[in-house]
């Protein structure tokens, strides 16, 4: 019966539809609607909500923030997290499960657990780390950490480096050990090896998992909303307010879409370059 397979698979579309496309066009839909503080929402087409965003220079710095503040988290947990994938992969039993198992072990625990630690660490005077500095005399003011750029960087990134690691330790697994052990026997040293062997190897799980961490970034929200509170505002908690607070939907729905347009041509255009450039990889 050749229509067998798309009835097994009609009760998972209908899922689907019901829960992200329903949902997400409404939301366009609502972004085109306006709003007063006295009338609420009136369902008109208008584009005076996407006119705000595309013409404001503050939503403009929500923005150019929002994907800043990604690129710094993604550029160091594949910093980070491409060498501790080598490291994992290089490692024996029972090690390697262990090592793994801590990698992992925070996805486990909340995101905003997670990022009250950090708060708690570093949120000025009363942070065990700002704290202990003082007290010995080697910082006389708090180091800056909440309400900086900085600081989500920081928090976002140890939040989303298991990704990038278990993206780069996947395409390790591609990779023959005995190639690194024939260089060597050729005369190539460890650096060598490292740049003309691993890294051009590895390079497709890195670009995969700097993809994942970049979109995962961006669309936070947990770690922007505490360490960055309402004075260091991104896309995602910009549009939050908006809902919540000035309660002006349309506003908020046209700033949720655009960022989410924005991401997926991010996602789907790296895609097709990570793609295109490494299609042995992929074929």
């Amino acid at each position: 019966m050749r229509a067998a397979p798309y009835l097994l698979s009609l009760p998972a579309l209908l899922l689907f539809a019901g829960v992200v496309i329903v949902p997400l066009v409404m939301t366009v839909l609502l972004s085109f609607h306006d709003w007063g503080q006295y009338k609420g929402i009136e369902p008109v087409f208008i584009l005076k909500n996407w006119q705000e965003v595309l013409t404001d220079s503050y939503f403009h710095e929500m923005f150019w923030r929002t994907f800043r503040i990604a690129f710094f988290v993604t550029l160091l947990a594949a910093v980070l997290g491409a060498p501790e994938a080598y490291i994992l992969n290089r490692m024996k039993s029972p090690w390697r499960g262990l090592f793994l198992l801590v990698i992992l072990g925070p996805l486990l625990i909340s995101v905003v657990a997670r990022t009250l630690g950090w708060a708690l660490l570093f949120g000025g005077n009363s942070g065990l780390v700002n704290k202990a500095l003082i007290s010995t005399g080697l910082i006389s003011t708090p180091l800056p950490f909440m309400f900086t750029e900085t600081g989500m960087v920081v928090a976002l990134a140890h939040v989303l480096m298991p990704y990038m690691v278990l993206a780069v330790w996947a395409a390790l697994q591609r990779l023959d050990p005995q190639i690194e052990n024939a260089a060597v026997a050729l005369g190539a040293g460890p650096f060598t090896v490292l740049r003309r062997i691993v890294l051009p190897q590895v390079m497709p799980g890195i670009l995969s998992g700097a993809i994942i961490v970049f979109a995962l970034a961006a669309s936070a929200f947990a770690t922007p909303a505490i360490i960055g509170g309402r004075r260091l505002k991104v896309a995602s908690t910009l549009a939050y307010d908006e809902f919540l607070n000035t309660l002006n939907w349309p506003l908020g729905a046209a700033v949720a879409v655009l960022l989410l347009f924005a991401l997926i041509a991010v996602v789907v255009g790296a895609s097709r370059l990570v793609e295109r450039r490494y299609a042995q990889v992929f074929g």
